[in-house]
């Protein structure tokens, strides 16, 4: 009868493969649990995790020095608040998301830089994102958005599916829309009007002796809206003849560039060379217009009247300097974010529709 071997008492030196034991394994420690707390700054700061709260959510009932020490201890570590854990807490986020069709075109630019001062001014963050010109890719953006449960939503666009309005309002959150008009808005709105827009440049150009307008055009639906608003009117008022056929349209993909506008005035002269005025449907299409122009020996505005839409930055710099359609980017930016905070803060909304109107901007170009 064999005997039975004795177990071995010997530990494994470092480095050597251990034999199997009957105890359960070391726990892991977790993911990331390496990350600087809030337990952390109360050490270093030689104060209380409550005091350290209260330093972050509501400085000013703390005294100054307090504040000071915690502050110094925060720059220390390195600590950064987990906003996460705190918007599920609370049930707030401080996010609010701002949705633009596209983020190669400047013409929202004033507004966004609008929302993000006045947003981060009441303690809130810009979330941006962009829905593209048509109802899918709109529809995956503002789905991905909700997912990430925003406080509320800004819109530089009126919302194109009904699907899509259907999930905002199933949210419960403030909606704007805005940069447009619509009869019936998901929430609230700020814009203007398109269609007035065109109209409008199409009498001033009547107004002017023009009576062979074409049209160099982002391929996006609104701008598609403003010219058809301005062939309608530009017939009312005599700017293209009753019987005449619709003015001659170079259409680009959106956003358009520069060399878009100067290839679509190229366009336009080679189908119609007594072409004596273009409407463009952004300042970044007519300053391509203008140097197509100049380097053809096109006199600006006494052989071609141009005007834009947008009245950048630029749009007074051009040469000469551009006729243009000025949106008042920064109020409705403003608007829209007192309107979103107003509302989570449970306060009433004065207006929540809101016409805020545009402004031709008379210049040399035309």
């Amino acid at each position: 009868m064999s005997a039975t071997p004795k177990r071995s008492t010997r530990r494994a030196p470092a480095g050597e493969n251990a034999a199997p034991s009957d105890a359960p394994p070391a726990r892991r420690p977790r993911r990331g649990s390496g990350r600087v707390t809030l337990a952390d700054v109360a050490r270093v700061a030689g104060m209380s995790m409550h005091t350290v709260s209260r330093v972050l959510n509501t400085p000013d009932n703390v005294p100054e020095r307090t504040v000071r020490i915690i502050r110094d201890a925060i720059a220390q570590t390195g600590y950064v608040p987990d906003l996460i854990a705190g918007s599920l807490a609370s049930g707030r986020s401080r996010l609010v998301a701002v949705v633009v069709p596209t983020l190669g075109s400047p013409v929202f630019l004033e507004a966004l830089q609008a929302l993000s001062h006045h947003l981060s001014g009441r303690g809130y963050q810009m979330m941006l994102a962009e829905s593209g010109y048509d109802a899918d890719k709109e529809a995956g953006a503002l789905q991905a958005i909700l997912g990430r449960r925003p406080d509320g939503i800004v819109l530089m666009r009126t919302v194109l599916t009904e699907a899509a309005r259907v999930q905002l309002r199933a949210a419960r959150i403030p909606v704007v829309e805005a940069w447009d008009w619509i009869a019936d808005p998901v929430d609230m709105l700020i814009g203007f009007s398109h269609e007035a827009a065109g109209a409008c440049v199409a009498r001033f150009l009547a107004e002017t002796g023009r009576r062979r307008p074409a049209i160099v055009a982002g391929d996006d639906p609104r701008a598609g809206r403003r010219l058809r608003s301005f062939i309608a009117a530009g017939r009312e008022c005599g700017l293209i003849a009753a019987q005449a056929p619709e003015p001659p349209i170079a259409l680009l993909r959106a956003p358009a560039t520069m060399g878009g506008g100067r290839r679509g005035l190229a366009d336009l002269l080679a189908r119609d060379p007594a072409v004596d005025a273009v409407v463009c449907s952004t300042d970044m299409i007519a300053m391509g217009v203008l140097l197509e122009a100049a380097a053809r020996g096109r006199s600006v505005p006494r052989d071609l009247a141009v005007v834009g839409f947008g009245d950048q930055a630029y749009a007074m710099s051009t040469t000469p300097p551009l006729t243009t359609v000025r949106i008042d980017g920064s109020a409705i930016g403003a608007r829209a974010a007192q309107c979103i905070v107003d509302r989570l803060e449970g306060r009433l909304v004065d207006a929540p529709i809101v016409d805020v109107g545009f402004t031709l901007m008379r210049r040399e170009s035309a």
